[in-house]
């Protein structure tokens, strides 16, 4: 596929909607749309209502087109969008005059491809865009916005500044000794230094508690069999989504359903009660609970109030004190009978951070209410305000490997091996810019030529 080729498509999902979008990029655009409305006269980002035409010059639908001229377009390219009436006809026929006056079909994401291409848009932006179609809840809309408007790209852009010119330093204190070197120039490379992570760790640690914002909470409802896990999820969903029984292990698989709160979307799994078994259909449904809770955010552990606690139980705890990072919910269920259990007993085997909640899940509404509100405040906690947010694996991932390098320059520059040093900072380079845009080693030359005049 040629990068200069004209490319159309339609940009609206197709259906009953009342209206359609077909969008052209490249230097035929103009020319097209002309060819199509027999029209000239476009002001550039002015709608014009004009009537589109066949290539047997027979009216296909009356339209509003805009053009919008090459450099001020989402790809840098001439652009000229049609909106049509929507449906499933109007706007295939407008696709097909395009492609038989020389556009192409554009394959998908060709348009995101050509704004990076052209400069428009960085990786971080690209990424945004394509969690933002996606996006199921409003906190991840506000938050992938703020990326799309650049706000991440903006801190990469000045942390790689700040790391080219440590990177200039040394490179001018390695090759160019000979010449006439501020003798201060090594203060405060150091400190920089470790500004620049304590910043980088922040955001690694804010990120990577707090990636259910984006990609949706994951709760685990655990427990023994027979405590009442089943009917929790039903209180919670209020309505009977799974079976429930007084035989136990009537779950033996997961069961997953999505909510909203705080505008956070949030899933919730069911699972199979956890036991010492012997049947292999039910050991296979246990694996599956344990797995649950550990690719959870938060674990809602069930407990029968009015039984006392057995090994099953012990067994739980046991599993929630492997998650102290993990947000932990301990429900007393059945509160409607006679209290048995050691609820003190309970609480001093747990070694981890948790709420605990008395609830009776036969009484629905008014145990849904309490769960969501404890639901609410720690979703609450999570609320980022102007504190950047990483939305991906990959950003993560990045600024994991830009900390761990600034580490290790760190560790070697008090020992003045400034080849090593060198190295790192470019590793630590190369890591935070597969953020937005590669790291070319020119850079360095520029900001190490440009700022010492060297080389006279």
């Amino acid at each position: 596929m040629n990068e200069k080729d004209t490319i159309v498509a339609i940009s609206t999902p197709q259906g009953n909607g009342a209206m359609a979008i077909v969008r052209m990029s490249g230097s035929k655009a103009f020319i097209i749309t002309h060819k199509l409305t027999k029209k000239n006269n476009f002001s550039p980002r002015y709608a014009t209502l004009c009537s589109i035409y066949n290539d047997f010059d027979e009216l296909i639908d009356e339209a509003i087109v805009i053009y919008f001229k090459a450099p001020f377009s989402y790809t840098r390219e001439d652009v000229c969008e049609i909106q049509c009436h929507g449906g499933l006809i109007s706007a295939k026929m407008i696709l097909e005059a395009c492609l038989k006056a020389g556009a192409r079909l554009a394959n998908a994401g060709e348009f995101s491809k050509r704004a990076f291409l052209n400069g428009r848009i960085d990786f971080s932006q690209v990424s945004a865009l394509a969690k933002l179609i996606e996006a199921k809840s409003q906190n991840a809309a506000k938050v992938l916005v703020r990326q799309l408007k650049g706000e991440l790209g903006n801190f990469v852009e000045e942390t790689r500044e700040s790391l080219l010119r440590l990177l200039a330093y040394s490179e001018v204190m390695i090759d160019y000794s000979e010449e006439d070197i501020p003798s201060d120039m090594s203060v405060g490379i150091l400190s920089q230094l470790e500004t620049i992570m304590g910043r980088l760790q922040g955001i690694y640690e804010f990120s990577s508690m707090r990636q259910g914002m984006v990609d949706g909470y994951r709760l685990s409802i655990i427990g023994k069999p027979n405590v009442g896990k089943s009917s929790v999820l039903n209180a919670i969903l209020l309505y009977d989504r799974a079976i429930t029984s007084p035989i136990a292990g009537t779950t033996r698989d997961t069961i997953e359903e999505s909510i909203q709160i705080e505008g956070n979307i949030v899933k919730i799994i069911d699972t199979a009660g956890i036991r010492g078994t012997k049947d292999s259909i039910e050991a296979l449904g246990i694996q599956k609970s344990i797995q649950a809770a550990r690719e959870s955010d938060m674990i809602l552990a069930i407990f029968d109030a009015s039984t006392k606690s057995d090994k099953d139980d012990k067994d739980i705890l046991n599993l929630l004190n492997e998650f102290p990072d993990k947000r932990c919910i301990i429900a007393f269920n059945k509160n409607d009978l006679p209290a048995v259990l050691d609820f003190k007993e309970i609480e001093k085997s747990l070694k981890i951070p948790y709420q605990s909640i008395s609830i009776n899940a036969k009484d629905s509404q008014k145990c849904a209410l309490k769960l969501k509100e404890i639901f609410s405040s720690i979703l609450k906690q999570d609320e980022i305000g102007e504190e950047i947010l990483l939305t991906s694996v990959f950003q993560i991932q990045a600024i994991e490997k830009t900390i761990k390098s600034i580490q290790e320059a760190i560790n070697v520059f008090e020992s003045r091996e400034l080849e090593l040093f060198s190295y790192n900072i470019s590793d630590a380079l190369e890591a935070i810019s597969s953020i937005t845009h590669p790291y070319d080693i020119s850079e360095m030359f520029d900001k190490m030529f440009g700022e010492f005049c060297l080389g006279k």
